[in-house]
């Protein structure tokens, strides 16, 4: 596990989350998902990318939560969906909570990266930037508060699994 760290906010990382076969079963899922138009980062701001929303009977849902769980415990799985992110398209920076402990997984789905491709899950801790590269097959857990953003590839799709937990019931 790596860490990306500033004052009491960190990144975590977890390389080779899934088996390979589980990890061509997510992008298989992903690729032939129904999107819909945009997930707001601000209310103010327009929507970006498409998203896939997870029904909680879905055995992505069962899987994913059973996997992600040890990052949360304490807390109640809230929302499961899919981003995808067209080439160049530029999200922008927001909170996925207020709450410190509250925790979002972010599950990199695409089958390759190359350093030129970009692609980084972008986040801004104690005045700086920090990038995690989005290698296939890694998930991220953090701090919902933590000011975030996609990034897009430059010539593909771009897509992750979002995972949210909340200490609300």
């Amino acid at each position: 596990m790596e860490t990306k760290s500033g004052t009491d906010n960190i990144v975590n990382v977890e390389d080779n989350f899934l088996t390979e076969e589980d990890h061509k079963s997510v992008l298989y899922y992903c690729l032939n998902a129904k999107y819909g138009y945009g997930e707001y980062d601000r209310p103010e701001l327009p929507p970006t990318g498409m998203v896939c929303d997870i029904d909680e009977t879905e055995d992505i849902y069962k899987f994913f939560k059973e996997k992600t769980e040890p990052f949360a415990q304490g807390l109640v799985l809230d929302r499961m969906y899919v981003n995808s992110f067209a080439p160049s398209e530029n999200p922008y920076f927001h909170t996925d909570s207020s709450i410190h402990s509250d925790i979002t997984c972010l599950y990199y789905v695409n089958d390759t990266w190359d350093l030129d491709d970009g692609g980084a899950t972008e986040f801004y801790i104690n005045g700086n930037f920090v990038g995690v590269a989005p290698l296939p097959n890694r998930l991220l857990y953090f701090s919902a508060d933590i000011p975030h953003r996609a990034t897009s590839f430059r010539n593909r799709y771009r897509f992750t699994l979002a995972i949210k937990y909340n200490n609300i019931e």
